[in-house]
């Protein structure tokens, strides 16, 4: 059986195949009338027509794809941040190529340099650490890019992000609040804009209070689980007969591993010391105790990202969204007011 062509269409419907060219084509189904769009549509489906979307690509001088780089496919972060990229793409018969850098500079440059060669309309890094700007720069003279969640300072890229340095405040915040004068920073990777925001905003807010941070020794190179466990090993190694009792974790992975550690050590939570993470992922209720998480409005970071590049492809001049998706703090069980003698490792 032939494919159905726009010709074929246009003959059941009774109008010209440029009409039904313009109705197809989401830039140009405006300029058709309402009554007839909807025809137009209905004949489509019900006739099977899929399009030739090359043939339409190689017209428009595009492919009709969007490059997603991401750091990490594994991190529950991640998934609502492409699914708002999707859903905004999709109207405009955009694609997203979604690929993973393992948070790794040289991979990122792989898979860009991947995306690139397959002419993708557009790139959107959601994976940036501070020393990739440089090769970004000259990849976006290229291809049009934009960053997403993870910025970098001065540089001329767009960028959607989110207020980090406010959400760090905020779990800096509750834990004065609830009468912690002893914290420690489990941090991400301080080259990556986000966890440098977050650990820049809780220092911030405990040194206008006057609240003591203690230091770790050790950093980071991935904000992983495995790497929230480690740090915790380290607090315990080095704090232990005078540990903190307000922890904040750069998200919800390393607070979980920090979690484990702690309670594997014969510490309680939140009886022993509070714990705050950042994001707000999936079941964060359900761990034990339900974990007082920062919210990082990934969905909604992925629809103004998806829109803005929309905008870029169409020609539209846009400006990236002003940092006015605020951080919430969703307070439940693994924080609580410091016991008032210190914390020792039992």
């Amino acid at each position: 059986m032939r494919d159905v062509t726009m010709k074929d269409i246009a003959a059941v419907v009774g109008v010209d195949p440029s009409t039904v060219s313009r109705a197809l084509d989401p830039t140009k189904a405006h300029l058709v009338r309402a009554e007839t769009l909807e025809r137009i549509h209905a004949t489509a489906k019900n006739m099977g027509y899929r399009g030739d979307r090359m043939a339409g690509a190689l017209r428009r001088g595009s492919t009709g794809t969007a490059g997603v780089v991401v750091p990490d496919l594994a991190n529950p972060f991640i998934a609502p941040a492409i699914h708002g990229i999707a859903r905004a793409l999709m109207p405009w018969q955009l694609v997203p190529i979604v690929v993973d850098t393992n948070d790794d500079h040289d991979e990122l440059v792989a898979n860009l340099e991947h995306l690139m060669s397959r002419r993708v309309d557009v790139v959107i890094v959601a994976a940036a650490r501070y020393g990739d700007g440089d090769y970004l720069e000259e990849a976006a003279r290229h291809t049009p890019l934009v960053l997403a969640i993870r910025g970098i300072p001065s540089s001329s890229l767009p960028q959607v992000l989110h207020d980090d340095h406010a959400g760090g405040r905020l779990a800096a915040e509750h834990l004065i609040e609830l009468g912690h004068r002893r914290m420690v920073q489990l941090a991400g990777p301080l080259d990556v804009g986000n966890f440098d925001a977050r650990h820049e905003g809780f220092a911030t807010a405990c040194e206008a209070a006057g609240v003591e941070v203690v230091s770790l020794t050790d950093t980071v190179d991935r904000p992983t689980r495995e790497n929230g466990e480690r740090l915790a090993r380290l607090l315990l190694a080095t704090h232990g007969d005078d540990m903190p009792s307000g922890l904040f974790a750069h998200n919800d992975l390393m607070a979980i591993g920090a979690l484990s550690a702690l309670r594997d050590a014969g510490l309680r939570c939140p009886q022993d010391f509070s714990l705050v993470g950042y994001n707000n992922t999936l079941e964060m209720d359900l761990v034990d105790p339900a974990m007082t998480t920062v919210r990082y409005p990934s969905a909604e970071i992925g629809r103004a990202v998806g829109s803005l590049v929309v905008n870029m492809i169409r020609g539209v001049e846009t400006e990236a969204p002003p940092l006015d998706l605020e951080p919430r703090l969703y307070v439940r069980h693994s924080t609580t007011t410091p016991r008032r003698t210190p914390v020792h490792s039992r």
